[in-house]
């Protein structure tokens, strides 16, 4: 008897493959929120909110300094917790078992990539000159307008491939969610390995997977950041030649 089953892992390949919609669900809900979350704390952060600024501060340092499996546990377990008090308290009748899964990973995800998203945006913002935005004040743009035409995009750029990493460390990251019963890639692989005790084989066929997604991911973000950083240099190309045509005025 062969120690790997490869026959029953190819066999089992397109049933692992079911979870794959979840599991980008998941980082896509997560990334989406938390880049929106991320950049408003980022902001208060450099524009120095008065009180926000400092419970933010403590915020990205406790979800950065706690593993992302107990924030996960903390959600699960303490959200039914929170409800039962809400309804002794206010006599309202909520139901923490009509509640999906999917949707405290959902929740836990986003929390928990914000706080990273937030450092990342906050370092970007910073890294673009502060002279755009006194310039766009000068000839009239309001701070959200240069925030919108001038500094945020440029400061997307700039975080490009640190938001390309954390999309990828997310996607492997939802491997966690089959501790609050996600059934996803890494849960639907636990399920098939427990018929006949194919851990190896189907543990195998998950990292394979995840490392399929990642792999593309990869490809996908170096295409994204090569026409951006294209785009931009045409862009300055251009600027300069209309600056040297124009005529000097004496």
């Amino acid at each position: 008897m062969p120690m790997i089953n490869f026959e029953f892992a190819i066999e089992q390949i397109p049933e692992v493959l079911k979870g794959v919609p979840i599991t980008l669900a998941i980082a896509v809900v997560a990334m989406v929120f938390g880049l929106i979350f991320g950049l408003l704390i980022a902001l208060c952060r450099i524009y120095r909110v008065p009180i926000l600024n400092r419970l933010f501060i403590i915020y990205i340092s406790f979800i950065r300094g706690t593993p992302l499996l107990v924030q996960l546990y903390v959600f699960f377990y303490g959200v039914p917790v929170l409800l039962e008090k809400m309804n002794q308290s206010f006599g309202t009748a909520y139901n923490a078992d009509h509640i999906s899964p999917l949707l405290y990973a959902f929740i836990a995800f986003t929390i928990n990539v914000s706080a990273y998203q937030a450092e990342i945006m906050r370092a970007s913002l910073n890294a673009v000159q502060i002279g755009q935005m006194e310039a766009a004040h000068s000839v009239g743009m309001t701070t959200f307008q240069a925030l919108k035409r001038i500094v945020l995009p440029q400061a997307f750029l700039v975080a490009l491939p640190n938001l390309g990493n954390t999309f990828i460390g997310l996607i492997k990251a939802t491997s966690l969610a089959f501790a609050v019963k996600v059934v996803e890639v890494m849960a639907l692989a636990k399920i098939i390995a427990n018929d006949g005790y194919h851990f190896l084989e189907m543990y195998l066929v998950a990292a394979l997977i995840y490392w399929l997604i990642c792999w593309l991911l990869e490809v996908l973000f170096a295409y994204i950041e090569a026409k951006m950083r294209n785009k931009e240099i045409k862009q300055k190309k251009m600027n300069t030649t209309i600056s040297k045509d124009v005529p000097l005025r004496v």
